[in-house]
């Protein structure tokens, strides 16, 4: 079975630090780790951990690169970005996460991106453009299928 690609933003990075959000954070990462599926990276990602801790840069770096998928930012990915911003979905102030939605995501954002009227908005602009329907999803949405070895949605 072919295994599932996630993208997921920096928050669920950064939260697997966190009080409230690190079980479900560090659940997610150590399915990365044990190779339940692909991890979709871009250098957006790489470039908001920059000034990050570093133990949030050692939870990164802990991960095998035998799982990660680099995701270039074309100009089709821009140009996607773009239409979340010119329709309003999100200001150009939240620019970064109009690229990580271009993408497919799973976030701990309820600000920008796990947001019912966010999700209907990146929706509408993918459907105009031609895109499928996203799964925008908190990593507490999330769960392992053991039995599969994959991510299983509610």
């Amino acid at each position: 079975m072919k295994k599932l690609r996630v993208y997921l933003d920096t928050s669920v990075i950064g939260f697997c630090l966190d009080d409230e959000f690190s079980l479900e954070s560090n659940q997610l990462m150590e399915a990365i780790k044990q190779e339940k599926f692909i991890l979709l990276m871009s250098d957006i990602i790489v470039s908001e951990l920059i000034n990050a801790s570093q133990a949030v840069k050692d939870i990164l770096l802990s991960i095998p690169q035998r799982v990660i998928e680099i995701v270039k930012i074309t100009p089709e990915v821009l140009q996607l970005r773009d239409a979340y911003i010119n329709e309003g979905v999100v200001t150009s102030k939240s620019i970064n996460d109009a690229n990580h939605v271009a993408d497919a995501i799973i976030s701990w954002n309820f600000k920008h991106i796990v947001r019912l009227d966010k999700m209907k908005g990146y929706n509408q602009i993918n459907l105009l453009n031609g895109y499928g329907i996203l799964t925008i999803i908190s990593p507490l949405e999330v769960t392992i299928d053991e039995a599969n070895d994959n991510l299983k949605k509610f």
